[in-house]
């Protein structure tokens, strides 16, 4: 506990996505106040083009009471 999943678009670099898991690591430890042995940190890439059907309506649209940060963007209007 905590377990962070990023969902991104392919293309960034493993180097990037050390780094990324390891910045967010961090914070999550200084914020969340837990131990960094507590901390995991996956990625899931997804296609642009896959972005709203598999990302966009299931994550974003379906399920906005959970969103503490909203796009402002909607690839359906």
């Amino acid at each position: 506990m905590p377990h962070v999943i990023v969902k991104l678009y392919p293309g960034r670099s493993e180097e990037q996505k050390t780094r990324l898991a390891e910045e967010i690591v961090k914070d999550v430890v200084a914020i969340a106040k837990c131990e960094e042995k507590s901390v995991s940190v996956a990625f899931e890439e997804v296609k642009p083009e896959e972005w709203a059907e598999k990302v966009y309506r299931p994550d974003i649209l379906e399920n906005q009471q959970r969103l503490y940060k909203k796009p402002g963007y909607n690839p359906f209007g």
